[in-house]
Formats: C-alpha cells, sequence, structure tokens
C-alpha cells in the first residue's frame, strides 16, 4: 500500500520523541531531519519537503510545545495538520457547469490508466443519480475506442464515439447528443502520448476551445513518483487543468507525488484510484489520507465504503436475526459475501486506527474467505439452518466436498458459535443493535 514505508519512518520518529519526558530544541530538529529524510525517500520533491518541515518546525519549538505534558502528541498534531495542508486542506468537489452538460475532460500520458477511470468516474456519478455519457476522443492508441466501449459497458454507461473522425469534431457532435438525450455529464477521454510534445497538447488545446469543459482532470501514475509531479506541471503550464486522479495508490508507490503535486501545480487532487475493479475511485479527502500516513486509519472511508456496498434491507434483516440469536450459516456466507465487495481484507483492515503498522508483516490471504465460502457451499440446507446438527460423519462429508480439512470445517463452526454467544450477551445487556452488518467472527484467522 502507498505510504507504507513513509507510515513506517514518521512512526520511528514519534516513538523516539514519546520516550522523552520534556521535548528540547535540539529534541525537535532531530525529529525533523528525520522527517524530511522520510518524506525524500518517499519521493517527495525536495523544496515541498524542506518548506514542510520548516514551517513544522518553527510550530514545534513554539511555547505549546515545549512546555506541553504531552509534547509528542502535539508535535504529531501539528505533523498531521501540516499534512492536511499541503495536500489541500479540505476536500474539493467536481465543477459543474451552469448550462448541461457538464463536460469533464480526462487527459495525460499514454497508459496512466485514463480510459478506465473515466469509466470509473462515470460509475460513480451514475451511482449518485447522475445520466453521464463517455466519449471515445482517442484514436492513435490501438482499441482505445474498443476498451472504453467494454468499461463503459460494465459500468452500464453509454459510449459516444464516431471512429477515427477528428477527436474534437466527435466531442463536439457528443455534447449535441447529451444534451437531446438529456445526459448531464459528458466525459471526454482523450489520447494520450508516451512523452508530452506539440502535437499533444495543440490536439488537446482544440478540444478545450470546442467543448469548453468545466472540469480538465489530469490523469497520473503515482507509481512513477516524482516525475508525476513534473507532469503534472507541465500539463498544467500548457493546459490549465483543474485538477488531478491519482492512480494506483494501492501499489508499492512511495506516494511522494499525492504529497507534492497540490504545492507544486497549485491544482487539488479530487480523486484517487485505489484497485484494479471499476469501484476503486474515492474522492481525496486531505485529513483523511494524513491520518492514513500517519497511522491512524481512516474510519470515514471505511463508513463510506461499507455504505456503498451494503444493502440496507438486507443489513436490517441481519440485525433482526442477530438480536434474536436466529444466525445461521447462510447470514455468516452473506457477511463474508459483503466483506469481499469492500475490496482486499488488507486494504480494509488498515483503515481502522492503528491496524497500519500491525499488519506491515501479516499474510492477510483473502482466498481464505474462498475457502469458508466452499465450506458453507458443501453443506445441505438444513445444515446451513441447523448447524448444530453437523456431527463427525457430516463434517468429514463437508470437508471432502470442499476440498478443505475437519479441522477446517470445525474452526467454521466454533467460530460461528462463538459469534452468536457474542450477541446473545450483547442482546443481554440492550446492546443488540450493535450486531448490525460487516461483523467478522471473533478469532477469525487468515
Amino acid at each position: 500500500m502507498a505510504f507504507d514505508n513513509l507510515t513506517d519512518k514518521l512512526s520511528a520518529a514519534f516513538k523516539r520523541l514519546k520516550s522523552k519526558g520534556k521535548l528540547s530544541e535540539t529534541d525537535v530538529k532531530e525529529a525533523m531531519r528525520e522527517i524530511r529524510l522520510a518524506l525524500l525517500e518517499a519521493d517527495v520533491n525536495y523544496k515541498v519537503a524542506k518548506d514542510f518541515t520548516n514551517s513544522l518546525s518553527e510550530k514545534c519549538i513554539g511555547e505549546k510545545v515545549m512546555e506541553s505534558l504531552t509534547p509528542a502528541q502535539m508535535v504529531i498534531k501539528l505533523v498531521n495538520e501540516e499534512l492536511t495542508q499541503l495536500m489541500g486542506g479540505e476536500n474539493v468537489r467536481l465543477n459543474t457547469s451552469s448550462k448541461l452538460p457538464s463536460v469533464i475532460m480526462m487527459c495525460g500520458l499514454q497508459g496512466s490508466g485514463k480510459t478506465t477511470h473515466s469509466a470509473k468516474l462515470a460509475k460513480k456519478l451514475k451511482s449518485a443519480g447522475h445520466r453521464p455519457l463517455l466519449v471515445a476522443c482517442d484514436i492513435y492508441r490501438p482499441a482505445a475506442i474498443d476498451q472504453l466501449k467494454v468499461v463503459g459497458e460494465q459500468v452500464g454507461v453509454p459510449v459516444f464515439d464516431r471512429g477515427t473522425q477528428k477527436p474534437e469534431k466527435t466531442a463536439d457532435e457528443a455534447i449535441r447528443y447529451a444534451r437531446d438525450y438529456g445526459n448531464d455529464y459528458v466525459i471526454l477521454d482523450t489520447a494520450g502520448r508516451l512523452h508530452i510534445d506539440e502535437d499533444l497538447m495543440a490536439e488537446l488545446t482544440r478540444i478545450k476551445d470546442i467543448t469548453n469543459p468545466c472540469e480538465i482532470i489530469l490523469v497520473v501514475d503515482s507509481m512513477v513518483g516524482q516525475d508525476a509531479v513534473n507532469v503534472a506541471k507541465a500539463f498544467n503550464d500548457l493546459l490549465e487543468i483543474d485538477s488531478v486522479l491519482l492512480t494506483k495508490l494501492d501499489g508499492d508507490t512511495r506516494g511522494g507525488a499525492a504529497l507534492s503535486i497540490r504545492a507544486v501545480t497549485g491544482k487539488p487532487i479530487k480523486y484517487i484510484g485505489t484497485g484494479e475493479k471499476l469501484d476503486d475511485i474515492e474522492e481525496f479527502h486531505p485529513s483523511r489520507m494524513a491520518s492514513r500516513i500517519l497511522g491512524m486509519g481512516d474510519v470515514l472511508s471505511l463508513i463510506e465504503k461499507a455504505e456503498q456496498q451494503i444493502d440496507e434491507k438486507q443489513a436490517a434483516e441481519m440485525a433482526a436475526k442477530l438480536k434474536n440469536n436466529t444466525f445461521d450459516m447462510n447470514d455468516l456466507l452473506a457477511q463474508f459475501q459483503e466483506i469481499k465487495k469492500m475490496g482486499p481484507l488488507k486494504q480494509v483492515m488498515s483503515m481502522l486506527p492503528g491496524m497500519g503498522n500491525k499488519l506491515k508483516d501479516v499474510d492477510i490471504d483473502d482466498r481464505q474467505l474462498l475457502r469458508v465460502e466452499s465450506i458453507i457451499y458443501s453443506m445441505t440446507k438444513r445444515e446451513r439452518e441447523r448447524p448444530d446438527i453437523i456431527n463427525p460423519s457430516r463434517k468429514r462429508r463437508i470437508a471432502a466436498g470442499s476440498g478443505t480439512s475437519v479441522e477446517e470445517v470445525n474452526r467454521l463452526l466454533r467460530q460461528h458459535e462463538q459469534m452468536k454467544k457474542m450477541f446473545k450477551q450483547l442482546n443481554a445487556k440492550g446492546k443488540g443493535k450493535r450486531g448490525r452488518g460487516m461483523q467478522l467472527p471473533p478469532g477469525f484467522k487468515f
């Protein structure tokens, strides 16, 4: 996951501060040096890292920190605030036009993920009740139009294309089409190059002049590190972009681009790509990202992710079953399937406060959920509804049918029983409502 190394380095610096009772000016300067080195190793722009630690140092040497009863905690609080400001301070929403449709122009270098993330953005807008239209304006890359049609079909959004005619003409026709058919957003998937050149920028400028987009989003691959900032600056100088969409923040990237782009270009990051699935796109919240970097988790994003995936009616039914202690194997299966929708388990669990560092060396195998599903699918309907009837011979049959061991079947049955007992105790205390949705069995092992 992005920022893992930076999180580790910052945590080590804070740990040393916590080991000291009262901080001296020397302690603060040493901590700032470690933070600056950590930022540079994370591929943060040198000037950005220097300005960040200089500003932070001035605040840390202030009277409030030096005389605080918990100076290390005050330093962490200030780092959190500075990181949040460095990345823009607050979430910035997508621009919209007063005259429909609102035109969004996606641009970037070839291979940055423009086409896929155009579809991801379209799906996000559609789920919010809008009627987006995807427009194929990349006539140069082989199969680019076909790719957009495929991902457009997957997210249930229509794709407008006119083959290999001039992209600016296709874009203009698409806007007229959107007005006629009631599409309130038009997303232009423009062409990219392996590098910035005059032909690319001239074409993008023509499309911009004809369509007058309310939002120009630069799609940047965060895996390229510091070069992502250079690309963003070049596009902004030539095209005057409105925002940035950072892709592959779920990968093994050092995260420097996310920390540098706003400071270098003055343009906000509005979205981040967090995985390969077409649901894996999030609005960028600087304060939440700062919390993730500092290992504090991101509960708000986790809640939003859960709300998008959980069926409210199903959640209410599950809560009633937990309250009445009638939670069976079918319900446990449904819980696991909900968890799977939210993405890789390690990524989901890392959003919980304090879990980031603990999960670093833990091998969480998502295939374990598939093994659990196989065990439950190998049960008969009656066995799922009444797990207490599963005797040794039934366990052997279930294990053979699911390709697992009797020990694994026993462990799942124990976990199910523990879960029922836990909620029975909560209900006895009048806290049954806590059982609603997305619960892992106590002691569940991956």
